[in-house]
């Protein structure tokens, strides 16, 4: 599997993974930051934005998805950053290529298994019949009633394509996703912990990670430091573009 992606800068490579439904394009606005000083990788991870769609879809298949993109861009080593659904991927990579991350960087996100809070969400785009859509306005109207938040809307129909016969279709392989999404829920588990250098960065206002996860975190990642947000919520890097830019290079800074 040959994985999309768009490359910044110059120096040291910094590898960015996006989150559930998302794609490479989430995180440019950090990454053009992050280019000042790294090489930086953003990916669309398998299922999402232009990479290839599989019927398997889990965090140790995801963990490979990397492993395998950087022996094809002949990278020995990088620091690894993954939100949400990528951070557990960066999570699972460490865990199982430790010797592939210089520092890894989650961001508000645990290495426990979670609960079903998007399968409601998942459900409604299953149901949508796209074909018989004209335009853009149409989609979102009728996601409207299901999903309230007018910018997770706006986040979702960035996955919207014209089809070629009329109507839309997804750029995301929604079936696929939708299929395997108990195992994205799923805790990350290892023989051994990965004890590299590493920041789980938070959203302040988020309930994505709590005091009492720290623990599992150490357990797994022993030299973990946390920061938060204030303000930000789980998409710290799109509602703390700069505060969290800052706080990353600061952590690789040292």
């Amino acid at each position: 599997m040959e994985l999309h992606f768009t490359t910044l800068g110059a120096g040291e490579p910094l590898l960015l993974l996006h989150g559930l439904l998302g794609s490479h394009q989430n995180l440019l606005p950090a990454a053009r930051r992050f280019a000042e000083q790294f090489q930086v990788f953003a990916i669309d991870q398998r299922n999402h934005g232009h990479s290839p769609h599989h019927a398997e879809m889990n965090y140790a298949a995801m963990a490979n998805d990397i492993a395998r993109f950087m022996d094809q861009q002949a990278i020995t080593s990088a620091h690894v950053l993954g939100h949400s659904m990528g951070g557990k991927t960066a999570m699972q990579f460490a865990l199982h290529h430790a010797d592939r991350v210089r520092k890894l960087i989650v961001v508000d996100m645990a290495p426990k298994a979670y609960g079903p809070r998007f399968a409601k969400l998942l459900g409604t785009l299953r149901n949508l019949r796209l074909q018989d859509f004209k335009t853009r306005q149409e989609v979102e109207a009728a996601l409207a009633p299901d999903i309230t938040e007018i910018s997770l809307r706006q986040f979702l129909l960035k996955n919207l394509m014209p089809a070629e016969h009329g109507g839309y279709r997804w750029r995301i392989h929604l079936e696929g996703i939708a299929d395997n999404y108990d195992h994205l829920r799923q805790a990350i588990h290892a023989d051994a912990p990965f004890t590299g250098e590493g920041l789980f960065l938070l959203g302040g206002n988020s309930d994505y990670v709590t005091e009492a996860d720290h623990p599992t975190i150490k357990r797994l990642f022993p030299q973990a430091q946390f920061e938060s947000i204030p303000g930000a919520g789980h998409w710290v890097h799109a509602e703390k573009t700069a505060e969290f830019a800052e706080a990353v290079l600061r952590f690789l800074a040292n």
